[in-house]
């Protein structure tokens, strides 16, 4: 099981919307969303993990640069973006557990 700490959760459609957009770089995000991810507006590239209903990684896109759209099978709802600059290449891996907490 692999720990990801700093990450807030986005609730609202507004905060889903925005994502890390306008962020520090420091602070991941978590939401629960079935229609993909896009990158536009942001300034930095950052890393998408798709997780199943045990918080199991199922896709993984590492540095998704800015001005790009990821779609992924519906059946999957749960979203980590990460800021590429945070976490070493190669940590999370398809198949890897994630505990998520603030």
């Amino acid at each position: 099981m692999m720990l990801c700490k700093n990450v807030r959760e986005a609730k609202t459609y507004q905060e889903k919307k925005r994502g890390l957009i306008g962020s520090d770089g420091k602070t991941g995000l978590f939401m629960k969303t079935r229609w993909g991810v896009h990158t536009f507006g942001m300034t930095f590239p950052i890393d998408v993990v798709i997780l199943d209903k045990k918080n199991k990684v199922i896709k993984y896109k590492r540095g998704m640069k800015p001005n790009r759209i990821m779609l992924w099978s519906p059946i999957y709802n749960k979203v980590v973006e990460i800021p590429t600059a945070l976490i070493p290449e190669e940590v999370i891996q398809i198949g890897d557990e994630l505990d998520i907490r603030n």
